[in-house]
C-alpha cells in the first residue's frame, strides 16, 4: 500500500511535459542491510524497494518499507522492527535527490555516479552524497549502490546489552532494474 501511494505521488508530481521515455520506474528493488559484529553478523533483504528516475533532469527518488526487510531469524526481525527501527512510528526509509552528472540514456553504457539529496531513516533526514553505478542496456536502466548508514546519525538506539551484537554502522546495498514509465 505504501509503495503504491509513493509511486502515485511521484507520478502526480511529474509534469505532463516531462513524461516521456526519460522517466524510469521500479517496484522491486533489492535493498539489503548488513551489520558485521564480533558475535554474529546480521543480514536482511527487501525485494520491494521502489523508485523513480527522471533521466532528463537527474532527479531520483527511492523508498522502502522498513517492515519489508526479511531476516534469517524471526527474533532478529522482531527486534529490528520493534526495538531499533520502531517501524510502526517510522514505516519507511526514503531518499530524494539528484544525480550529480549527466547520463546518456540513448545508448548502452555504464556510468559511475554520485547522487546528492535527503536521506530519511527513523524520522531523521540527513543530506547525503551516495555512490552508484548506472548501466543502460537496451532501454532498461540498472542501478547499484553500496553505502553506510551510521545508527547514531538517525537516532537509532542500540542498548548496551547488545552493543557487541550490532555494528554502529550498517552497510546498505541496493540493486534495481528500471523500465520506462510509458
Amino acid at each position: 500500500m505504501l509503495t503504491r501511494l509513493f509511486i502515485l505521488l511521484i507520478i502526480a508530481s511529474v509534469s505532463e511535459k516531462s513524461v516521456d521515455k526519460a522517466i524510469f520506474i521500479t517496484k522491486n528493488a533489492d535493498i539489503s542491510l548488513y551489520s558485521k559484529s564480533p558475535i554474529e553478523n546480521i543480514e536482511a533483504i527487501s525485494k520491494i524497494g521502489y523508485g523513480i528516475i527522471n533521466a532528463d533532469n537527474g532527479e531520483i527518488q527511492f523508498g522502502v518499507s522498513i517492515r519489508s526487510f526479511k531476516f534469517r531469524k524471526s527474533l532478529m526481525q522482531e527486534h529490528f522492527n520493534e526495538n531499533y527501527m520502531e517501524s510502526d512510528k517510522y514505516p519507511a526509509a526514503k531518499f530524494k535527490g539528484k544525480i550529480n552528472s549527466p547520463i546518456d540514456i540513448s545508448k548502452n553504457g555504464e556510468y559511475q555516479v554520485t547522487v546528492t539529496g535527503d536521506f530519511e531513516v527513523h524520522g531523521i533526514t540527513k543530506k547525503r552524497t551516495l555512490p552508484g553505478t548506472i548501466k543502460i542496456l537496451n532501454g532498461k536502466l540498472e542501478i547499484t549502490s553500496v553505502f553506510d548508514v551510521k545508527c547514531q546519525d538517525h537516532n537509532i538506539k542500540i542498548p548496551s546489552i547488545v552493543f557487541k551484537n550490532i555494528a554502529e554502522t550498517i552497510q546498505i546495498t541496493m540493486k534495481a532494474t528500471f523500465n520506462t514509465l510509458i
